[in-house]
């Protein structure tokens, strides 16, 4: 006799709970996996970074900044008096000679300056001359009454010789000779009173005739003045060089000690160089400087460092030789390289991104086969440029990752490199 077996009923919801149980605990097997593999490395393109070698010989301190070229000699050509812009005859960048017109100036009161001072000086030379003649005059009436006083005292003195013979022998009484005596002498002081007016006459007209010299000196200021700011209309440059600003229209009413054009020199340059605020106190007057021009390279010296701050960056003053090369010119923006110091036989690698002076940084060091890179610490010493100073955590020929991997969101000390 056969048995029916009656097949049992699984219990649909014990099941499910087994089911749900089972891939809670593979997802978290496989999350285990995973993050152990991303705590211990991560991988890179070779493409997406730089890696550096480390080097070891002298290094020089590099101190790089920006700037322009400025005219060492520079003329400011200010209006000497009141005037409107006539014509202008030159523009920026302009070559000019010493002589060369940039701008004509009007003003009808200078001119009308001019002629009253041409007609002051005539009239006082013309006085000088009066002078003279009225002196001459009357040094010739002097003259001539020395000489009718002089002709009396000498017909005095005849007489008197005469007579003294005479009075001794009676002919001529005694009182008639001492008159004739007294009336000699009398003569004579004359004469000598007459000769002392005469210098003193001659003083006095030497001394007319120097004011009124110093009268026709100051006329003749006066003249040339007025010539001087009539002439200062026509606008020249002064000295050889290159017009680097004009500072008025045609038309313009220009008042007295207005601008009108800044003309520079184009040989006597000197480059003035910004350079970050950290490292200009380690430049000093005389260190060398190599300016950039895009075309060539000239050395220079430090000349003069500005002790004020702007912008965190300061000013230095370069020195550059006469002897310059044709692209050099004014107001040409260029690259400066202040060689602070040399450096004997250190190491040292390209500054890695972010990376600062007297510091310490983690990078990544490659391995010999150069697929797998070692987070290493690495001590930082002077900054020279785009190199820096290694003083620890390195050797000669070591090779680093130096870009910033900073959007790489892991703290593995390992990292592969796809090549």
């Amino acid at each position: 006799m056969d048995v029916v077996k009656t097949k049992k009923k699984s219990n649909p919801l014990l099941n499910s709970k087994y089911q749900i149980a089972l891939a809670i605990f593979t997802s978290l097997v496989f999350l285990a996996l995973w993050a152990n593999q991303s705590v211990g490395s991560i991988s890179v393109e070779r493409n997406d970074i730089l890696v550096e070698k480390v080097h070891k010989g002298d290094l020089e301190v590099s101190i790089e900044g920006y700037g322009s070229l400025k005219s060492d000699k520079q003329q400011l050509i200010t209006t000497l008096t009141r005037a409107t812009v006539k014509e202008i005859i030159l523009k920026p960048g302009a070559s000019v000679k010493a002589d060369s017109v940039i701008v004509r100036l009007e003003n009808p009161e200078l001119q009308q300056l001019v002629d009253n001072a041409q007609q002051e000086l005539a009239q006082t030379t013309a006085n000088l001359r009066q002078l003279k003649l009225n002196n001459q005059r009357e040094t010739l009436n002097e003259s001539a009454t020395l000489a009718q006083i002089t002709a009396s005292f000498e017909t005095a003195t005849l007489k008197r010789i005469a007579e003294e013979q005479l009075v001794k022998k009676g002919i001529v009484t005694k009182l008639t000779f001492q008159q004739t005596v007294l009336n000699e002498k009398q003569l004579e002081k004359r004469i000598e009173i007459l000769k002392q007016r005469m210098a003193q006459l001659t003083l006095v007209h030497a001394e007319a005739v120097n004011i009124q010299q110093e009268r026709i000196k100051q006329q003749q200021g006066q003249l040339n003045i007025a010539q001087a700011r009539l002439d200062r209309l026509t606008v020249t440059a002064g000295f050889d060089g290159v017009l680097q600003r004009l500072s008025v229209e045609l038309g313009q009413s220009l008042a007295a000690g207005q601008e009108i054009a800044l003309i520079g020199s184009v040989t006597d340059l000197i480059a003035l160089i910004r350079v970050p605020q950290s490292q200009a106190q380690q430049i000093e007057i005389g260190q060398r400087v190599i300016i950039d021009t895009r075309r060539d390279k000239i050395e220079g010296k430090v000349a003069r460092i500005d002790p004020i701050v702007e912008n965190n960056t300061v000013n230095i003053e370069v020195s550059l030789p006469q002897n310059l090369p044709a692209s050099a010119r004014p107001q040409l923006n260029v690259d400066g390289v202040v060689i602070a110091e040399t450096l004997k036989q250190v190491t040292y690698i390209k500054r890695p991104a972010n990376a600062k002076s007297s510091t310490q940084v983690s990078l990544y060091r490659l391995d010999e086969n150069g697929k797998d890179a070692q987070l290493h610490k690495v001590k930082l010493g002077r900054q020279a440029g785009r190199f820096i100073e290694v003083t620890s955590g390195a050797k000669p020929n070591d090779e680093f990752i130096i870009s910033d991997l900073s959007n790489l969101k892991t703290s593995s000390d390992t990292l592969t490199i796809n090549y």
